[in-house]
């Protein structure tokens, strides 16, 4: 079986269509429909950029190791469970090992449901991503449609949860209600042009969801992100530590002296004491 051409648009449309070369959450070089070097060429190297026409060409080369093996793992299906069997294991590489597959070829469609859904997670945590992603592709494998997102609410959570990683980061000091408004769009944009490899377009797509998810990790170990207030503060006292040297001795030394007159205060009696013995004596 083949993915259909509405397939493929499903899988874009949770991958995105990014025309210049980034880093996903892992790391990895990504370009185009979520291609890696791993599934063949091109290579994604830093400044590569393609066109939207390349991508989909790419992609097209790209989809046949996916459709083989979701076909070995599910047999003969319906096309829109072949479509979306295939957008999971082109996310996850998993369709072989994966309990709901065997459980669907079972024709328990209840567990392979359920099973479908524990896949949100990444590094250790549940992905607000691939709990959208998971629950699309329930709703094509299990009850044939291609509708790629749920009704859409006043609040976005997408939004929502980048407006709070940008406010973390230092970009966004607006209202962090879901909504994506004027000023969160200038914050996606100032974030964007703060990173070189990211297309400052304002829209927060794979590549701009990746970098602040790597920014917020660094900033959750304890590490300063590599954008942002604490990141120039850092770059400044490594470029001029001359400076930061005399400033800490200057401070050091006022406030050695703001000690020293307080003794002085509070001890003048005695010291006016000592003082006037040490000129008798030298009479």
């Amino acid at each position: 079986m083949k993915a259909s051409p509405r397939g493929i648009a499903f899988i874009a449309a949770h991958e995105g269509v990014v025309t210049k070369a980034y880093r996903d959450v892992a790391g990895v070089w990504t370009i185009g429909i979520g291609h890696t070097a791993a599934a063949g060429a091109p290579k994604p190297v830093a400044g590569m950029t393609i066109t939207r026409d390349e991508a989909f060409a790419i992609l097209a080369r790209d989809l046949p190791a996916y459709e083989r093996r979701t076909e070995v793992a599910l047999g003969a299906v319906a096309q829109t469970v072949f479509d979306g069997a295939v957008s999971f294991d082109f996310n996850t590489g998993a369709i072989a090992r994966a309990s709901w597959a065997k459980a669907y070829r079972a024709g328990n469609l209840a567990a392979a449901r359920s099973g479908l859904m524990d896949w949100t997670r990444a590094g250790g945590r549940q992905i607000a991503g691939l709990v959208r992603r998971r629950e699309a592709e329930a709703r094509l494998i299990f009850e044939g449609t291609y509708r790629t997102i749920a009704p859409a609410a006043r609040v976005d959570p997408a939004v929502l949860a980048y407006q709070k990683q940008l406010a973390a980061l230092g970009f966004y000091r607006g209202a962090l209600d879901g909504v994506r408004g004027p000023v969160t769009k200038a914050a996606v944009v100032a974030y964007q042009k703060s990173h070189p490899d990211l297309v400052a377009d304002g829209i927060v797509g794979p590549a701009t969801r990746a970098s602040l998810a790597r920014d917020m990790a660094l900033r959750t170990s304890g590490v300063a992100a590599s954008t942002g207030v604490a990141a120039t503060a850092a770059i400044a006292a490594v470029a001029a530590p001359s400076d930061a040297f005399f400033w800490a001795a200057g401070a050091g030394l006022a406030a050695l002296a703001v000690a020293a007159l307080a003794l002085a205060v509070r001890y003048r009696g005695e010291l006016a004491r000592l003082f006037n013995q040490a000129i008798g004596d030298r009479k």
